[in-house]
């Protein structure tokens, strides 16, 4: 494929949701990573994109910056990047917890993302409010994919009803995979009431709560409450936490994974 192509599909990749990672641009062009790298610092020095860790994001224009369709927090291409490689192994160790032919639940965000790769195989059925978890799960053949309806946060790439509007499938999934903005003995916290009200239709739709957090989330506590803690069936997190952070969860939650 030559580089012309290549951009091309690249620039595609990017109009739908204004990210795209290093790892769907591998799979889809066919090109090695350092090929791929050439091709984006190419584009990013035309002004055409702008490279962040994990991945390319499209040149915001000053329509995207205002758009009313923006959730509190902090956007996906920039939060995907935070603390990457604890994300990583707790995206690895809450995959595990899948059974093949289970139906699961992965809620958006850059931890939960972190699974997709590792999923593989196991012939789940994934119910997803996140375009980037379906996207990376698009090339696994067993998988069966299902989304529920809504408008979609381009910021996030996430698909969300109001509070009080039914935009689920008919839909009950052994587990739910969740993140926070940040975790305190009070609960779990998100930064916007449109993400707290998704979240908690999810936790209806599941037996077993795995929240996906790594140990930044628990040096602050603010925003509103989605569950309290003794919701949560398991917490996978990194060993960045401290002991007195480990007790807290060891005596609310279910069970702890440290990775």
């Amino acid at each position: 494929m030559h580089a012309a192509e290549r951009e091309k599909l690249i620039l595609e990749a990017l109009s739908g949701s204004g990210f795209v990672s290093y790892r769907e641009l591998e799979a889809s062009l066919a090109a090695s990573p350092a090929t791929i790298r050439r091709d984006l610092a190419r584009l990013e020095e035309q002004g055409r994109i702008r490279r962040v860790h994990g991945g390319a994001k499209a040149v915001e224009t000053e329509e995207d910056t205002i758009s009313p369709l923006a959730l509190k927090g902090t956007p996906f291409a920039k939060s995907i990047a935070l603390n990457l490689a604890a994300k990583c192994a707790i995206g690895k160790a809450a995959a595990q917890l899948c059974q093949p032919g289970q139906g699961v639940i992965i809620d958006g965000g850059s931890t939960t993302y972190q699974m997709c790769e590792h999923l593989a195989g196991k012939d789940l059925q994934v119910l997803s409010n996140s375009l980037h978890i379906i996207n990376a799960l698009l090339p696994q053949d067993g998988t069966t994919l299902l989304v529920p309806s809504g408008t979609i946060f381009r910021e996030q790439n996430i698909i969300l009803a109001p509070s009080g509007e039914h935009s689920m499938p008919e839909f009950h999934a052994a587990r739910l995979f969740i993140g926070a903005a940040a975790v305190s003995a009070r609960g779990i916290f998100q930064a916007d009431t449109v993400l707290v009200a998704s979240q908690r239709r999810l936790l209806e739709a599941s037996d077993e709560v795995v929240l996906l957090v790594d140990s930044s989330k628990f040096a602050v506590s603010s925003g509103a409450i989605v569950c309290p803690l003794d919701r949560i069936d398991v917490v996978v997190t990194d060993s960045g936490i401290n002991d007195e952070v480990r007790a807290l969860l060891e005596k609310h939650c279910g069970r702890v994974l440290v990775v």
